[in-house]
């Protein structure tokens, strides 16, 4: 595969669990190699100014009422299961160290799929270390491993350097994915990035 997709996320992002659930097939009808870049995004908030698009227009309820029905639009089009989390915004720090150290790794899709699903599926309160482990537990994934690399102070930092590194390279929030030097934000931009992939082929 001569192309590659990148996807930097936060498993805080409902629309990264979402732009996360079609990319496989996606990048399988393009005959693309996908590649998972964790990032945390109240940094990336941070450093450019921006917030929560849920927290942004808090007092538009139009607009938040909007969001939330494109949500479960999407969902419900492509036969996803998603359910607003009851713990949004949810703190993922934890689990994005967790993400950071899975890179790479044989198990790295299976960390992401467990976390997303843990959250986004089943509504379970991953701002809680002990939580994280239960879940990464239950899929069968080096719970001991994960444990240290969540409370290791290395990792933390790298985390951060990943973030910042998105920040420099144009990035504002999540989901955003870069194919070749050419960025789309957002889920509803992979209708684009797929024409993209259809005309460097």
């Amino acid at each position: 595969m001569a192309n590659k997709i990148e996807f930097l996320y936060d498993f805080c992002s409902p629309n990264a669990f979402l732009a996360y659930k079609v990319l496989p097939e996606l990048a399988r009808r393009n005959a693309v190699e996908l590649r998972f870049t964790p990032i945390l995004l109240g940094l990336v908030f941070k450093s450019t100014n921006n917030q929560n698009p849920f927290e942004a227009f808090s007092e538009n309820r139009q607009k938040t009422a909007y969001l939330t029905h494109d949500l479960h639009r999407f969902a419900r089009r492509r036969g996803l299961t998603f359910h607003m989390s009851p713990h949004f915004p949810i703190n993922t720090k934890f689990a994005m160290r967790g993400a950071w150290y899975a890179q790479g790794k044989s198990w790295e899709s299976r960390y992401i799929d467990a976390v997303f699903d843990a959250i986004w599926v089943h509504g379970q309160k991953l701002d809680d270390i002990n939580v994280l482990i239960e879940v990464v537990q239950e899929a069968d994934l080096p719970a001991r491993k994960i444990r240290e690399a969540v409370t290791n102070s290395e990792i933390k930092q790298a985390l951060k350097d990943q973030s910042k590194s998105a920040v420099r390279r144009g990035v504002f929030g999540v989901p955003t994915l870069f194919s070749r030097n050419e960025m789309f934000f957002g889920k509803n931009s992979l209708g684009n990035l797929e024409l993209e992939l259809m005309a460097t082929r």
